[in-house]
């Protein structure tokens, strides 16, 4: 087929206006008309993120953002926990390692959510700790945790927070000056709907004054030289911008503020129970449980008999729907339905009807139009 339907965690498919902003004349990155641009995006980020924080914006992906805060926060020996409950958890915990820090891991069953007391007892036991680092969103499992809770039940105010919010900013609630988060990492392509290419990192007072206490180990993420430049009169950047991405990026962002963050929370939210209720009525189990399930990715746990790479393969050729199979010691075990950044109920209606007949084709048993019925009684009962 020479047309797909995208539903992966990310990247996401971009909106034609974003898409053709990005393909706007070049401009000079040390002019005004690009430092109106950066300011606009840094604005117009601050207000999804629903922070007053500094955000700094960095040509990479999201990765990249989290090797940033490494590079800036932690000196070599530090004492971090990372909470893993997933394949992003153990990457964030990799990365401390590799940038020299002395990382203690707090281990959860993958398709849980990372329990707060658990963090309590971790830093009650090991007083040197300085830094936690949770995956707000864990995009291998579809489980969403409880950031403010873990801000609470931290026992110490000068432990600071740092949260890898790559899967949801723009698409979950998140509000870092409320419950305390002290970091936020974040990308571009995912739900923001900008192509992939830009890390973004918010940073409370409280990390700013970790940073000044810790010497960055980078050229390229040094957070001090990204807000100098930010903070000049024409707003810039310490090297050359992706620019393109920038007006990409600004025109998402302008259609997130015109839908309201409420309205793109509850779309999200809704959207997703509704693939969870298609899901299940095909028989098909979800990895995360209700309290827990995340608003972008669904990850369905495979069945007996049901070979994850073939059912994917088909999808993908015969019904033209593209979804993502399980990461690390979840691959064979699941897939992953992505509904996040500019998607609608089309998008899960199309996708549920073409995993119905799939599986019917590989000889699993299912009601013809059981899923759909299921999704349209939660779209229908939302409004």
């Amino acid at each position: 087929m020479d047309r797909h339907c995208l539903m992966i965690p990310g990247p996401t498919p971009v909106p034609v206006r974003a898409a053709l902003a990005g393909a706007a004349p070049m401009i000079n990155h040390r002019g005004p008309e690009f430092g109106a641009l950066l300011r606009e995006v840094t604005e117009g980020l601050q207000r999804i993120l629903m922070t007053r924080n500094t955000v700094l914006l960095f040509p990479a992906a999201g990765t990249g953002g989290m090797e940033a805060v490494a590079a800036n926060l932690v000196a070599p020996g530090e004492r971090v926990l990372v909470a893993v409950a997933g394949e992003f958890g153990a990457r964030f915990a990799e990365i401390m390692r590799v940038a020299g820090a002395d990382v203690r891991t707090l281990d959860f069953e993958w398709g849980t959510a990372v329990e707060p007391a658990a963090v309590a007892r971790a830093l009650e036991e090991d007083p040197s700790i300085g830094m936690v680092v949770v995956t707000h969103n864990e995009t291998s499992t579809g489980v969403t945790m409880d950031l403010a809770g873990i801000r609470r039940a931290i026992p110490r105010d000068d432990v600071l927070l740092v949260a890898d919010a790559i899967s949801s900013v723009g698409a979950i609630e998140l509000r870092p000056d409320e419950w305390g988060v002290d970091v936020v990492v974040g990308a571009s392509q995912k739900g923001l709907m900008t192509p992939p290419g830009l890390a973004l990192v918010a940073l409370s007072p409280r990390a700013w004054e970790k940073a000044g206490r810790t010497r960055c180990r980078s050229v390229y993420w040094d957070f001090a030289a990204a807000r100098r430049f930010l903070e000049q009169p024409t707003p810039q950047t310490p090297y050359t911008p992706a620019v393109s991405l920038l007006y990409a990026l600004r025109e998402s962002l302008r259609m997130l503020q015109a839908e309201g963050l409420e309205n793109v929370f509850r779309r999200h939210a809704v959207l997703a129970r509704a693939v969870r209720a298609g899901v299940r009525a095909l028989g098909l189990g979800t990895l995360a449980g209700e309290d827990c399930a995340s608003s972008t990715v669904t990850a369905v746990v495979l069945p007996d008999g049901l070979e994850g790479k073939k059912l994917l393969g088909l999808l993908r050729q015969k019904y033209g729907v593209v979804l993502a199979g399980g990461q690390g010691r979840l691959a064979g075990r699941i897939f992953r339905v992505g509904h996040v950044g500019r998607v609608n109920w089309q998008d899960v209606v199309v996708t549920l009807a073409a995993l119905e007949m799939a599986c019917r084709d590989l000889g699993l048993e299912v009601e013809h139009g059981r899923a759909v019925a299921a999704a349209e009684e939660v779209l229908g009962a939302e409004g």
